[in-house]
């Protein structure tokens, strides 16, 4: 019995008597059940009865084209894969059978070896998407608890003042944790990020509450890596193109966890995990903004981000050395990172390290045990907030609308 085939269940359509008779043999031979029928109708017959994994079906039949009746067999019995058998060797013909959803299809005269490849490749395939599609069915029902569990948690926290806000904080950094647990990240690297974050928002001038929101929502950035595969999220290697396709959805994935959901903290939250990817040169992604289209929010996390990322040890290489990540960054002024906020965030070399110290041996800290939180405090301009979200709408996205495609650009640092 061959290893696939378990207990498949085939259906043949042809016909021709001894074409079905044929497949049937070589196809049960292989340990396959089998069932024929002589034209589509009977087929359809076939199919409302029992559940077949695969249909093997011939394109010219008398009535009915086998291309119509592959492409029914598709949209109404999504778990059913299609191979087409025609005597046509015509590329127009292969296009024409893909098109209509056939996962393939075998030529006429055909060798067993050629079909039997041709019906493992389908059933291999049709596996996967069924597994594929039930993990997006998990993905989405988990999603959609966790953002009820998260907004509950919030109502419940902004109830009251002081121990509340404590606990909020915690709540955010908890939920953090669980991305980067997954990211085999520490705990110090959702510290250090919301630091990095809380630094560079005073430098540029935004209020200090403004600046507290940025710190306490930071850590979220990367929560929309809960629903990346395990095999890319931890993917010791370069990805590839599909792969990264996959990768880069997290930023939408943590903008849907966070989103809507009416709470200053969170939208704040949402908006930097839909951002920080940005590039001020529209090369980045998801949306491609540019420049002042990327709320500041996105561009003090993407500097922040970068940073620690280049500093610390990935699955795929050791952390470089602080001054080696300023060099790199650099390479990215006016093109990943929006300059200014660049020339900052370097510009506190100083304070960066400090920050670094102050986490290296996993002592919980707060801005507040930093000197640079006292130093800026008399810098608080009453027009910073109105600065930091001018480029968004009312609900706290970017002005400019998510449309086709996601920008796919490389060439950032990490």
């Amino acid at each position: 019995m061959h290893l696939l085939a378990e207990t498949e269940r085939i259906l043949i359509v042809d016909d021709e008597e001894s074409i079905r008779a044929l497949l049937a043999r070589l196809l049960g031979a292989h340990g396959y059940e089998c069932a024929t029928a002589e034209s589509p109708a009977v087929a359809r017959r076939l199919l409302s009865a029992q559940a077949f994994a695969l249909v093997l079906s011939d394109v010219n039949m008398p009535g009915e084209s086998g291309f119509d009746f592959a492409q029914e067999v598709h949209l109404e019995y999504p778990d059913t894969a299609v191979v087409l058998v025609t005597g046509l060797d015509d590329r127009g013909v292969a296009e024409a059978a893909l098109a209509q959803g056939a996962y393939g299809y075998v030529l006429k005269p055909f060798k067993s070896n050629e079909l039997l490849i041709n019906v493992v490749n389908a059933l291999r395939r049709r596996a996967l998407e069924i597994e594929n599609r039930h993990h997006r069915d998990r993905l989405e029902q988990t999603v959609l608890e966790r953002t009820a569990t998260l907004r509950d948690t919030i109502a419940r926290l902004e109830a009251s003042e002081g121990e509340a806000r404590r606990l909020h904080e915690e709540t955010i950094r908890r939920l953090s944790w669980a991305a980067e647990f997954r990211d085999h990240e520490t705990s110090q690297h959702i510290v250090r990020m919301s630091l990095y974050c809380s630094l560079l928002a005073r430098l540029a001038g935004i209020d200090a509450e403004h600046a507290e929101l940025i710190r306490i929502a930071s850590p979220m950035h990367d929560i929309g890596k809960i629903g990346i595969p395990d095999r890319i999220l931890l993917k010791p290697g370069a990805l590839g193109d599909e792969e990264r396709l996959v990768m880069e959805a997290h930023a939408e994935i943590g903008h849907r966890i966070l989103g809507g959901s009416h709470a200053e903290l969170l939208d704040l939250a949402a908006l930097m995990a839909l951002t920080h990817h940005e590039r001020v040169d529209g090369t980045g992604y998801p949306q491609g903004l540019a420049g002042d289209e990327i709320p500041i929010e996105g561009r003090i996390a993407a500097v922040a981000d970068v940073f620690d990322a280049l500093t610390t040890e990935r699955v795929y290489r050791p952390a470089f050395q602080p001054n080696q990540a300023r060099t790199m960054m650099l390479e990215g002024r006016g093109t990943q990172f929006d300059p200014r906020l660049l020339d900052l965030f370097l510009g506190a070399f100083d304070d960066v390290r400090a920050i670094r110290r102050a986490t290296a041996d996993g002592v919980e800290i707060g801005p507040a045990q930093l000197s640079w939180t006292r130093t800026l405090d008399h810098q608080s301009s009453s027009t910073s907030r109105t600065l930091a979200t001018r480029s968004c709408g009312e609900n706290g996205l970017p002005r400019k609308a998510v449309s086709g495609a996601p920008n796919t650009s490389s060439g950032s640092f990490v």
